[in-house]
């Protein structure tokens, strides 16, 4: 057999319901776990659903009683502990315009341990490189670069919304009424009282619009007024900014 139809077939999916427990750090000082089952998997990536949102590009840590063959390392432990990058997450449930309880995630297998970046900084996020087996049975990642630089102009939209923060079972945890400061299709920031870390995922929904979006904290200062903001970026859609009047450029 050909090495490229050999590696090929290993990494063709195989429909796998292995329960499994993800554990995600999604900030310095928050931590989450959930139960849940595999979809699929090949020897160097799985698909699964979770109750709740994870950004792609950030490590997610599994744990699951994976097939000793499907195995790059621990061949002989009984649970397969792996350190993966989310490839992509999708709504697969949830009414038009609102954010679903229900995602899937698809997830490359990156280690037996997580690079040293992560270990500074948890919301740290990577980017794969080509894979190559002959370096490694296993994907390798590079530190996704931070671009700071402003893709849309910020309007000045005064937009009643409500925010809401998951807890470690993907339930609300924290909530606020507050107001946007300022909006683009891709993010927005909103006054807050709430104590919220940057890398936090939120969920931002204007009642008026009866719209939802997710949103991952980018920033957090306090201006010269003396009330904190956060700089939101928009992750599973943009904003529709037709509904909106904006009061200045």
């Amino acid at each position: 057999m050909k090495p490229a139809e050999t590696i090929k077939r290993q990494h063709q999916r195989i429909p796998l319901a292995l329960p499994f427990r993800a554990r995600c750090k999604e900030s310095l000082g928050y931590e989450w776990m959930e139960q849940s089952r595999l979809i699929d998997i090949t020897q160097v990536g799985a698909g699964f659903t979770l109750t709740r949102p994870i950004e792609p590009g950030r490590l997610l840590h599994l744990t699951l009683p994976l097939p000793v063959r499907l195995r790059c390392f621990d061949h002989v432990e009984p649970q397969y502990c792996v350190w993966t990058v989310v490839r992509h997450i999708s709504d697969i449930q949830g009414a038009k315009g609102q954010v679903a309880s229900l995602f899937r995630a698809g997830v490359a297998f990156v280690g037996k341990r997580p690079p040293q970046s992560y270990e500074q900084d948890p919301t740290t996020r990577y980017d794969l490189l080509p894979f190559d087996r002959a370096q490694s049975e296993l994907w390798r990642v590079k530190e996704r670069t931070k671009n700071n630089q402003r893709r849309e102009t910020r309007l000045i939209i005064p937009l009643d919304v409500l925010i809401e923060a998951f807890d470690e079972k993907g339930n609300i945890s924290m909530e606020e009424n507050t107001v946007t400061e300022n909006l683009t299709t891709r993010g927005t920031s909103v006054f807050t009282t709430l104590d919220i870390e940057i890398g936090r995922i939120l969920r931002v929904t204007s009642v008026r619009d009866e719209f939802s979006v997710l949103a991952v904290v980018r920033g957090r200062e306090v201006g010269s007024d003396g009330i904190d903001r956060l700089g939101l970026e928009f992750l599973n859609q943009r904003w529709p900014l037709y509904r909106v009047e904006p009061a200045t450029v």
